[in-house]
């Protein structure tokens, strides 16, 4: 196996005999080591002398793949951070179908060299969240936010650490003395050697604007860095913004949004809405839970309380947010058409 190469790796999953479970449904969980390394200890205190040892850690690759019917297959490329030095390198493998579990070991085959290589001169793409897919860049969270990032590239993504510097990383406000490594943190998708996710539980933040910088390599070392803006308050305290209903103007159906700093907590929403001289046309009562801080659940068909449809023109709403003794609440405008 060459480095900046593709390669595929197909199997099956056996009882004790060695025959093929043909009944075996679940997903394979492969790791692929580069070849074993000379380690030398520290020897850092007296009584601890200097010793060589071999150690195999670095990975090539770290993935997921679908097990059918007993059979597996799954491919990747193998970074270009290897010792091209030929060895033999390993491959340990773990499967599961939610009623049993196999695992399995091949050495038989060798890592070194450089292939061909590959017309890859651009970074993975990194798109940033906290907490889930539905956080828009510069909005609110509360103090304790999970860090996810959705990485992709057409080679792969480098996890490996083996280069220096080469690793998935974060710093939080411009801080590069703190340096983050998401390395082990990484999910591959199931399938794909492409792409895959970062969740990370970031420490404790202070109140106020804060940044986190992304960067990520891919295996052929094209680096990429993405910039997160946001606001955090505290949580003891319900504070809601950006609220808003898209689309507006509307004729169909529009969905109410806003963003609070009360991730994994039972919302107590109420929608008014008023017509311009201040009637009450329709309340939309709604408890909610997120594990985000941005909602967008509640949908409207722009009718009353009667369920009949009200006319073109503009309204009113206020948005009443209850969590706990907390309150929150917001007005704003929208156009049925």
């Amino acid at each position: 196996m060459r480095a900046l190469e593709k390669y595929t790796f197909t199997g099956f999953v056996a009882d004790l005999q060695g025959n093929a479970l043909s009944n075996f449904n679940g997903t394979l969980l492969p790791t692929v080591f580069d070849k074993t390394q000379n380690v030398t200890t520290y020897g850092n205190i007296p009584t601890s002398p200097v010793t060589n040892f071999h150690q195999q850690a670095n990975v090539l690759y770290k993935g997921k793949a679908t097990v059918t019917n007993g059979q597996f297959s799954f491919s990747f490329i193998v970074p270009k951070d290897i010792n091209f030095q030929s060895g033999r390198g390993r491959i340990s493998l773990y499967a599961d179908d939610g009623k049993m579990d196999g695992n399995g070991v091949n050495t038989s085959f060798f890592v070194g060299g450089v292939g061909t290589g590959l017309a890859d001169n651009t970074g993975p793409t990194i798109t940033p969240f906290l907490n889930d897919e539905k956080f828009k860049n510069g909005g609110l969270t509360s103090e304790n936010p999970v860090l996810l990032v959705k990485l992709y590239d057409s080679s792969g993504i480098s996890t490996s650490g083996n280069g220096i510097g080469h690793d998935i990383t974060a710093i939080i406000d411009g801080n590069d003395r703190n340096v983050l490594i998401l390395n082990d943190f990484y999910t591959a998708s199931r399938d794909s050697y492409q792409e895959g996710q970062v969740r990370f539980q970031l420490p404790t933040l202070s109140e106020g604007r804060h940044s986190i910088k992304i960067k990520a390599w891919d295996v052929a070392n094209n680096s990429s860095v993405e910039t997160l803006d946001f606001e955090v308050v505290k949580q003891e305290v319900l504070k809601i913004t950006q609220v808003r209903n898209y689309p507006n103007p509307f004729t169909v159906n529009t969905i109410f949004a806003f963003e609070h700093n009360q991730p994994n907590t039972d919302l107590d929403v109420t929608i008014d809405i008023f017509s311009t001289s201040g009637i009450l046309m329709k309340q939309i009562k709604q408890k909610i839970n997120t594990g985000g801080t941005r909602n967008c659940q509640i949908n409207w068909y722009g009718d009353n309380q009667t369920g009949a449809k009200l006319t073109k023109g503009i309204y009113i709403y206020r948005v009443i947010v209850v969590a706990g003794g907390s309150k929150a609440e917001n007005t704003q405008q929208l156009i049925l058409f």
